[in-house]
């Protein structure tokens, strides 16, 4: 049942409002001025306030601004016919509605009824958003990964470019994302370009988008992922991979903060942080000559190498519980205990596949072991059953 306070200090008003909220099935508190309506607030979670504007003592207006400042509630103001432009300041300061005086009956249930629709999306968007936080959490302790922690606090907040290292399943892209979260474009886009999953010859396409008619395909115009991620952050996955010829458009896209679709002639400015990673040693593929040593210098402002698991073993616990926790959550079961025998034979693994692999293990002994983790039980199921 929907939870309704109503600050009015009119008991006529409480009372008409109490019985029309109460016949629709809600439940409602009542309050006669706005102290006591911030008291209640601050002590009982509710769904939609209303809230009238013209109270003695405290004010409808300063109430509106006391209980912002800790609820996300809806806020409906009730203003008679003299108070309009009050009401639509309440609107401006970020109320979710105004209902005049005299209260209309079709207009009070409506309004009601769009503040608790807006009330569940706001729920559910934080609901999202702590899943999406909890996707890119990093998790551990060790010198290795705080170390790394601690750069990307002081590189965040500049514009500077990053070149992450590590082998596959280290994190590389964990680091970017914090590297966006914690900058001053986190609320622009993260746009991320896995170079290694696109064929060269739709590399630029992908980077610097096309014309229409530029090439069979190109039956429409397309903006790149420069042109997506302007304001904000683009993320060149797997960058050691990328074409020689991409290679060169990326460099003339650092050096001038410009780029040129395919097919097009037009150059167009473009405002992104860019950060890139790769597994591969880039200094090497310079030898090569299968990577440009001006990109890569124009890449490595700041060069982050994320550890292997191998060399922060003693995170292993704080991850395997981690991972325990989470996928137990998704399957909607209690969290399984580990034991400390286990957690030492996970530490003697050989981890070819980094966090990635862990997380694997610690699904497939989820799924396997019932209410404990052993010592045994990792010796039998941490590499890949056998049919």
């Amino acid at each position: 049942m929907s939870k309704i306070l109503v600050i009015d200090d009119e008991k006529i008003i409480r009372n008409t409002l109490k019985e029309i909220l109460a016949y629709e099935k809600y439940d409602v508190d009542d309050a006669a001025d706005g102290k006591i309506g911030i008291e209640l607030a601050t002590n009982n979670k509710y769904d939609v306030i209303l809230c009238d504007i013209k109270m003695p003592g405290m004010d409808g207006i300063e109430v509106l601004e006391k209980l912002l400042e800790f609820t996300d509630t809806p806020i409906v103001m009730i203003s008679g016919h003299g108070n309009i432009d009050t009401a639509v300041e309440a609107i401006k300061k970020g109320a979710y509605d105004y209902i005049a005086k005299p209260l209309d009956l079709n207009r009070l249930l409506v309004t009601v009824r769009n503040a608790l629709d807006k009330a569940v999306l706001v729920a559910e968007t934080k609901i999202l958003k702590r899943k999406v936080s909890k996707a890119y959490t990093m998790v551990g302790e060790s010198e290795a990964i705080n170390n790394v922690k601690n750069i990307i606090e002081r590189v965040a907040p500049t514009d500077a470019r990053v070149l992450i290292t590590g082998g596959n399943g280290t994190g590389k892209e964990l680091v970017a994302r914090w590297l966006h979260e914690k900058s001053n474009r986190a609320q622009g886009p993260f746009v991320e370009v896995n170079c290694a999953a696109i064929p060269s010859e739709l590399i630029e396409s992908e980077l610097f988008g096309h014309e229409k008619g530029s090439f069979t395909s190109a039956i429409k115009q397309r903006k790149g992922d420069f042109e997506q991620a302007t304001g904000g952050t683009l993320f060149l996955d797997e960058i050691g991979d990328m074409s020689l010829s991409a290679q060169a458009k990326v460099l003339r896209a650092l050096q001038e903060s410009k780029i040129t679709r395919v097919g097009g002639e037009k150059d167009i400015t473009v405002d992104v942080r860019v950060i890139a990673a790769t597994n591969k040693n880039l200094k090497e593929e310079i030898a090569r000559n299968n990577f440009r040593e001006d990109l890569y210098h124009r890449l490595s402002v700041i060069v982050i190498n994320v550890p292997t698991l191998n060399e922060r073993t003693d995170d292993i616990p704080l991850l395997a519980d981690y991972f325990i926790t989470d996928i137990c959550q998704n399957q909607g079961r209690p969290a399984l205990q580990i034991t400390e025998d286990a957690l030492a034979e996970l530490k003697k693994i050989e981890w070819t596949g980094n966090i990635r692999e862990l997380r694997n293990v610690m699904e497939r002994l989820t799924i396997l072991c019932d209410n404990v983790i052993d010592g045994k039980d990792v010796i039998k199921y941490a590499q890949p059953l056998k049919m």
